[in-house]
């Protein structure tokens, strides 16, 4: 079943101003995380993975009605909470509205990638990078 929260980015952004000090943030982050539904065993598959994370993460996803509908999972609380993040922006939106996105924007209103490990950094824009091909896909 797909992530089903009615969360946007500008909810996200809202939310992590509020806080005071990253590690608030953090907490608020793997929170996040803790709410997405996850994936059974069976669909955390090598097709699904993510490659480019430092920790496994696995997309998948359905093209319903035009719209791009994600259910993801990863085996690191912080990094399933970048998930939550990144559904925010893309989950069940169209294709077109993946693409034009402005998700380096977004980070940046979050001061997200500062306050991240180069590794998680990278990790993070291979997850955005993955989603945008399978928006593309499904567009097709």
């Amino acid at each position: 079943m797909p992530f089903g929260t009615d969360i946007t980015s500008q909810d996200i952004v809202d939310s992590l101003q509020f806080f005071g000090s990253w590690e608030e943030r953090y907490k608020y982050i793997i929170d996040l995380g803790k709410e997405l539904p996850g994936l059974p065993d069976v669909k955390k598959t090598e097709d699904r993975l993510v490659r480019g994370c430092q920790s496994q993460v696995w997309i998948d996803y359905v093209c319903e009605d035009g719209r791009l509908q994600l259910n993801v999972d990863s085996d690191a609380f912080i990094v399933k909470g970048l998930l939550g993040v990144v559904m925010a922006a893309y989950n069940n939106k169209s294709p077109d509205a993946v693409r034009d996105f402005d998700i380096e924007g977004y980070f940046a209103e979050l001061n997200l990638l500062s306050h991240l490990s180069p590794t998680r950094g990278n990790g993070l824009r291979a997850m955005v990078e993955r989603i945008k091909r399978i928006a593309r896909e499904c567009k097709a």
